[in-house]
């Protein structure tokens, strides 16, 4: 058996210790805590990536695998932007409004075919409906962070309005994923 050599300066190092006194170096270098706003937002629209995967992950989500991916290469754009000082902000692509237009189309074409909305609904069964409405809540965090960070340094506007439609498109997807497996909404009536 053979082993061949690896180069180290090829393959990105896991760990630099650089953190460990809890400060983390934005994209452009400049160094921040941990628990900024900014690595707040980027950290929390990372979480949300993961949660996309995770529908990802479902064969009964399999006829959205290719809106999701690019959903998750979308998040990556922002969470580069959130992650960004104001130097290297400014190289980095921004979201297209393309991709913001992309999920209302989804959306309103799940929409098209479910029953009206007439009440809340309550996160149930399917576990693949459920899992969309954890990311959805997640996604809405995302929204929030990247808003406190848009108050305090510049941010591209499509940011905030792609989180904003996700969100809708998550519930939406959430909803046509129960309907598919035949579940009904699970309405929240106030006693």
């Amino acid at each position: 058996m053979t082993h061949h050599s690896i180069q180290p300066s090829v393959y990105m190092k896991i760990y630099t210790k650089k953190g460990d006194a809890g400060e983390t170096s934005l994209v452009g270098g400049t160094r921040t805590a941990k628990n900024a706003p900014r690595v707040e937002a980027y950290g929390t629209t990372d979480e949300l990536i993961s949660w996309i995967g995770l529908l990802r992950s479902d064969a009964a989500a399999k006829p959205y695998h290719p809106l999701l991916r690019r959903i998750q290469e979308c998040l990556m754009t922002c969470a580069a932007l959130l992650a960004a000082d104001e130097q290297a902000y400014k190289k980095l692509p921004a979201v297209s409004s393309a991709d913001i237009h992309a999920l209302e189309v989804a959306i309103d074409d799940m929409q098209s075919s479910l029953t009206p909305l007439r009440a809340f609904i309550l996160p149930a069964a399917p576990q693949v409906a459920a899992v969309c409405h954890i990311a959805r809540t997640v996604c809405r965090r995302a929204e929030r962070c990247a808003v406190g960070v848009a108050r305090e340094a510049p941010l591209d506007d499509h940011v905030l309005r792609y989180l904003n439609r996700l969100s809708d498109y998550l519930f939406t997807l959430s909803r046509r994923l129960a309907a598919d497996s035949g579940a009904a909404d699970d309405c929240w009536i106030p006693s």
